[in-house]
Formats: structure tokens, C-alpha cells, sequence
């Protein structure tokens, strides 16, 4: 039987992983800038900017809500996003220390 082999490394190396997941399409990275431009904003808002579906956005909504950068809030029927700033914070901290490693030319 098959089985993950993700237990085999460090957590920090999974975070890293998780990170780079969550960053690793260009339209995750639309939103991150727009909700740090607009500070909070809803589903809807991000839609008129992005050329995607609204169905595509909250797939990757998910996908940065999952990887913890961004929190939703209901607001009647609809859910406003933010930036997890703690959370952000944080990833930056384990980018920064990973790529202080490695070195260059």
C-alpha cells in the first residue's frame, strides 16, 4: 500500500512546502496584493479585478485560506477576506531563513 512519506521531514520543511503551494499560481498572488491594497473586501470585488470566473477566485480563496494567509468573516450572505497579517508574518520569517542559506554565485 502506498503511503505519504511527508513525515520523513522536518516541519519546517513542510511549511515550506505548504508556502510555496499556496503561492504557486500567479492569481493567488493577484489576490494577496488586492486584499493588502483594499485591505478586506468580498468575493465579488476581487472577481471585477481578476479575469477569472468567481468560482475559479473562491478555489484559490480556498487555497490561501486553507495555507492560513488570508481569513474570511460572513457578513450577512456574503464573506469578506482579509490578510492573516500573524500568519504572513510568519512565512516570511521561514522564506527569509531559507533563502539566507542558500547561497549565491
Amino acid at each position: 500500500m502506498a503511503y505519504s512519506k511527508k513525515e520523513e521531514f522536518a516541519n519546517e520543511e513542510i511549511r515550506l512546502a505548504d508556502i510555496a503551494k499556496a503561492l504557486s499560481h500567479p492569481a493567488r498572488i493577484r489576490i494577496l496584493k488586492l486584499l493588502n491594497d483594499m485591505n478586506a473586501c468580498m468575493v465579488g470585488n476581487l472577481v471585477e479585478k481578476l479575469p477569472l470566473a468567481q468560482s475559479t477566485v473562491s478555489q484559490h480563496l480556498k487555497e490561501l485560506k486553507k495555507a492560513g494567509f488570508i481569513e474570511g468573516e460572513i457578513e450577512g450572505s456574503k464573506i469578506c477576506y482579509c490578510l492573516n497579517n500573524r500568519t504572513l508574518a510568519k512565512s516570511k520569517a521561514v522564506l527569509d531563513k531559507l533563502f539566507s542559506r542558500i547561497g549565491c554565485c
